[in-house]
Order: C-alpha cells, then sequence, then structure tokens
C-alpha cells in the first residue's frame, strides 16, 4: 500500500500543476487518499471479508467524494483529479498510469452478473464527467473527451467524444498532455457540412430554374455567410480540408447533387412528354 501511494503522489507531482510538493498532496489530494484505502478494502474483498471492504469503501467515499468498490481492479500511477462524483464499479479494470477527472463514472448496464463494467488499459486519460458503461475495452493511449458517453470498444490510441461517444481521431495528441479542449466536434462538423450542401444546391437550382424557383429563409440561415466561406473555401481550411463534394463518404447522402439534378430534370421532361 504505501508503495502505491509514493507512486501515485509521484504521478500527481507530474500531472497536476498546482501540486507544489509531495507533502501536500498526501495531505489534500482525495484521488490520492481513495486510491490508498482502496488497497486494503481489495485485499478484504478478495479475501472473503467483503463486508469489511465494502465498510472501507464506504468510509472512503464519505471523506473523499469517490466511491471505488473494493472489487475493482486499479493499476499503477493512477491520478484522480479532484475525484468528486467519480464512481468506479466492482468489475472495473484499470491499467498503469490513467487520468480520471471529476465526475467520471466507469459502470455497468442492467441487471447481468459477471463482468458488467468496463476494462480501461494504460495511459487512458477519461475527461471531466464522461461516463463509459458496460463491459467494454478501452485500448492504450485513448482520450475520451468531457460528457462524453462510451457503449462501445475503443481501439488503441484514440479520441473518443460526443454522446454516445465516436471515434473523431486516431493517434492524435498523446493523453500525456492533459488537453481536454482540443476535442473535433462531430456533430457540428456534420451539421455545417450539410448547411453547405444545401446552399451550394439552392445556388445550382437558381442557375437552373431561375431565381424564383428559391424561397430564400431568413438571415439566420447565415446564407450569405456560407455563401461567402464556399467562394473562399474557408471551410475547406477551417475542416482539415474535408470536402462532401469530393471526398468518398457513401454516407454523405447531398454529395450528389449534379447527379440528383439530372434525375430531377429528366422526371420534369418525362412528365412533359406524357402531358
Amino acid at each position: 500500500m504505501f508503495k502505491k501511494t509514493r507512486e501515485n503522489i509521484r504521478a500527481v507531482m507530474e500531472k497536476d500543476p498546482a501540486a507544489r510538493n509531495g507533502l501536500e498532496v498526501f495531505l489534500c489530494c482525495p484521488g490520492v487518499w481513495a486510491l490508498m484505502w482502496h488497497t486494503p478494502a481489495h485485499w478484504c474483498y478478495c479475501h472473503n471479508l467483503k463486508l469489511i471492504g465494502r465498510i472501507i469503501s464506504q468510509l472512503t467515499r464519505w471523506v473523499t467524494g469517490i466511491e471505488i468498490h473494493p472489487g475493482a481492479k486499479i493499476g499503477r500511477r493512477c491520478f484522480i483529479d479532484h475525484g468528486m462524483a467519480v464512481i468506479i464499479g466492482e468489475t472495473t479494470e484499470i491499467g498503469d498510469d490513467c487520468t480520471i477527472y471529476q465526475g467520471v463514472t466507469l459502470g455497468g448496464t442492467g441487471k447481468d452478473t459477471g463482468k458488467r463494467h468496463p476494462t480501461i488499459r494504460d495511459r487512458v486519460m477519461v475527461s471531466s464527467g464522461a461516463k463509459v458503461l458496460g463491459p467494454i475495452e478501452i485500448g492504450n493511449d485513448v482520450k475520451i473527451g468531457a460528457g462524453a458517453v462510451v457503449l462501445r470498444n475503443v481501439p488503441d490510441g484514440c479520441t473518443v467524444v460526443g454522446i454516445p461517444g465516436t471515434v473523431v481521431r486516431h493517434y492524435g495528441r498523446p493523453t500525456g498532455e492533459m488537453d481536454q479542449l482540443d476535442m473535433p466536434d462531430p456533430v457540428a462538423v456534420e451539421l455545417e457540412c450539410l448547411r453547405r450542401r444545401v446552399v451550394e444546391l439552392e445556388q445550382l437550382i437558381v442557375r437552373e430554374f431561375g431565381q424564383e424557383a428559391v424561397n430564400r429563409c431568413n438571415q439566420d440561415c447565415r446564407y450569405d455567410e456560407i455563401v461567402k466561406e464556399i467562394n473562399e473555401q474557408v471551410y475547406e481550411e477551417r475542416h482539415a480540408g474535408h470536402d462532401c463534394s469530393s471526398c468518398g463518404d457513401t454516407d454523405c447522402a447531398l454529395r450528389d447533387v449534379d447527379l440528383l439534378m439530372e434525375q430531377f430534370k429528366q422526371n420534369e421532361q418525362e412528365e412533359n412528354t406524357e402531358n
């Protein structure tokens, strides 16, 4: 227990810029105390002294605000920053050199028995308020964004954001940088992509059928601003060169605008011929 506590204190000194010295960390860091008392609680739990293990974990929870089930397996040099409202379930497994921020839940789903909590591999950073649920596996060097809800396995070296959690980056910035801000927003990117394609579609309709064929919406839709971005190719610069009109993503339903207009004109000609 004392060896692991010394390692945890050194981990806090390396990762927390507010930590000034080891004594201050030992006395004032609730994460260190929660992990320190988890060691005897886990020993009791594994030696059929489950009630004593639960009592130790509950006392630790009252003092630190961090609830770690005595059955959880936690590796070395784990850093629980602030720690309030952190919940770690019974069958959770956490590797070495991981970082967990306040409000994180490593929990289960439903009333399943057996392995029902996540497995967190080495050097994983779980940001504030994130929820990792179920018997899933989070690979090495994974970064989970603040507020994310992760329900599926995550490969090594990925960044996950959103609800439900979506992989937005493979082997990006290392988790050791402790950066919780530089996280892409896949929903915002997709909405901007669709908005841009709608504007392009309107321009195409105007060229083919005239201005009267388009009912222009109010200024809140940012039409003029989007047209300017398209003409100056600002969108491509801001989103790492991604362009819906030229990408190979088959899920982008609005990328084949020209084909859509050809089908529209063909159907119109067939209707005129029949009439």
